[in-house]
C-alpha cells in the first residue's frame, strides 16, 4: 500500500479500476474512513492497523465483516487487503441516540440484534475472539498502570466494582456478539436497518449488547424494560433486571476505560480525557440505581 497516510493508503488499494480520491466519511473512533467513487459506484474504506490494546485485531473484523454480510446483517465486503478493508456504501440515515429512540425502531432493533446472535455462527470461518469485558478492564488497567496514567489512583476502586459486577452477571450464554453499539454504527435506508463496523466483534454474552446499546443510547427504565421483553420473549424478571443493570454498568466503565487508554495510544483527533470522564460520569451515576452491598 502506498505509504502510511491513510488517505494514500485508501486510494492506493488494488481493487480500483483506476485513480481515485478518497473522501474523508467522519464518525470513526477507531479507524479513518473514507467514501470512494470507482465505476460509478460508491464504496466505504476502513483504514486501520491492529490495535492489540483495545484488542481490535483486523482478521477478526474482517471475518465477522463476511459473516455479518452473508447473514444479510451488513454491507457486502467487496475487497480487503492488510489494514484496509473495502466495504459497498449504503444509502441511508446514519441513526442517532434520539433516533434509536423513536418508538417504532425499537422492534427493529431487537429483530437486527437476534439475527446477529442467532445467525451469525453459521457463517464464520477461521480464529476469532471472545470479547469478555471483564478481561478487557483487567487488561485496560495493566496498560493504564504501565503507561502511568493520569487516572491510576481509579483503578484499586473500579477493579474491585467490576469483579463484583461480573459476579452479578454470571453464568452466561454465549454468542456472537457486536459489542459496539453506537447509533452511528446503524443505517437505516427507508426499508431495513443495517448493521455496520465489526471491529470489537467477537463470543460474549448477548446481555452486553442490549446493555451497551441502552447506555450508548440513552434509553430510559421503560425502553429498557420493552427491549429486555422483546429480545427474551417475557417481560423481565428480577434477576434479569440485575444482570442486564450490572452488564450496563460494565459497559459505561469499559466505554470509561476505552477512552482512557485511548488518550494514551490513539493518533486521532478526539478529546479522549473528556470521553472517558463523561462514560465515567455515567458508570457511577449506574452504580448509584445497584446496590452492591446485596447478594
Amino acid at each position: 500500500m502506498a505509504g502510511t497516510d491513510p488517505k494514500r493508503i485508501a486510494e492506493g488499494l488494488t481493487c480500483w479500476s483506476g485513480k481515485v480520491t478518497a473522501e474523508p466519511l467522519g464518525g470513526g473512533l477507531t479507524n479513518a474512513n473514507f467514501v470512494v467513487r470507482d465505476k460509478n459506484q460508491r464504496f466505504v474504506v476502513r483504514i486501520g492497523r491492529d490495535i492489540p490494546e483495545h484488542q481490535v485485531m483486523r482478521f477478526n473484523e474482517r471475518a465477522a465483516s463476511l459473516a455479518a454480510y452473508a447473514a444479510g446483517l451488513s454491507p457486502e465486503v467487496v475487497h480487503h487487503e492488510d489494514g484496509a478493508l473495502v466495504v459497498a456504501y449504503i444509502e441511508g440515515r446514519t441513526l442517532t441516540p434520539e433516533g434509536l429512540r423513536e418508538p417504532s425502531m425499537l422492534p427493529r432493533l431487537v429483530a437486527l440484534i437476534r439475527a446477529c446472535h442467532t445467525r451469525m455462527a453459521a457463517h464464520l470461518r477461521g480464529p476469532l475472539l471472545m470479547f469478555w469485558p471483564f478481561h478487557i478492564l483487567r487488561d485496560y488497567a495493566a496498560t493504564l498502570r504501565g503507561d502511568e496514567s493520569r487516572w491510576v489512583a481509579e483503578l484499586p476502586r473500579l477493579l474491585e466494582i467490576a469483579a463484583e459486577l461480573e459476579r452479578r452477571v454470571t453464568p452466561v450464554e454465549i454468542a456472537f456478539c457486536h459489542n459496539d453499539l453506537l447509533a452511528g454504527n446503524l443505517i437505516d435506508d427507508g426499508k431495513r436497518l443495517w448493521l455496520i463496523d465489526w471491529d470489537y466483534a467477537g463470543f460474549n454474552s448477548p446481555l452486553f449488547d442490549l446493555a451497551n446499546l441502552a447506555s450508548n443510547n440513552g434509553f430510559d427504565t421503560e425502553m429498557e424494560a420493552e427491549l429486555l421483553g422483546l429480545y427474551f420473549g417475557q417481560a423481565p424478571d428480577a434477576a434479569l433486571w440485575q444482570r442486564h443493570r450490572a452488564m450496563r454498568a460494565v459497559s459505561l466503565l469499559r466505554e470509561a476505560m476505552w477512552g482512557m487508554v485511548s488518550e494514551l495510544t490513539s493518533q486521532l483527533d478526539i478529546d479522549y480525557v473528556a470521553y472517558a470522564g463523561e462514560h465515567l460520569g455515567k458508570f457511577e451515576a449506574e452504580l448509584a440505581r445497584l446496590d452492591l452491598r446485596k447478594p
